[in-house]
């Protein structure tokens, strides 16, 4: 899951090099350098891709903290 994560990450800033510099400590703004429409997009390939469905009224943007982070908070939807 983690691989796909930053595969979608590279492919949103068309940015192929990415999925050899991220890795699950990354940070999505940070390190990453989405932006804010970038973030909305790269969360709807995440529904998307995993089946899940994200709450913007709830979502905290220190899910976007690191990788792994976000995608705890996506298994934690996909348990729902």
């Amino acid at each position: 899951m983690q691989q796909k994560v930053i595969e979608i990450i590279a492919e949103i800033k068309e940015e192929p090099s990415l999925v050899q510099t991220l890795n699950g400590g990354s940070d999505l703004m940070l390190d990453a350098g989405l932006d804010s429409l970038q973030i909305i997009n790269f969360i709807l390939r995440i529904e998307d891709e995993f089946d899940v469905e994200v709450d913007f009224e709830t979502f905290d943007l220190e899910h976007l903290k690191s990788v792994d982070r976000f995608i705890d908070y996506v298994m934690g939807l996909a348990v729902r």
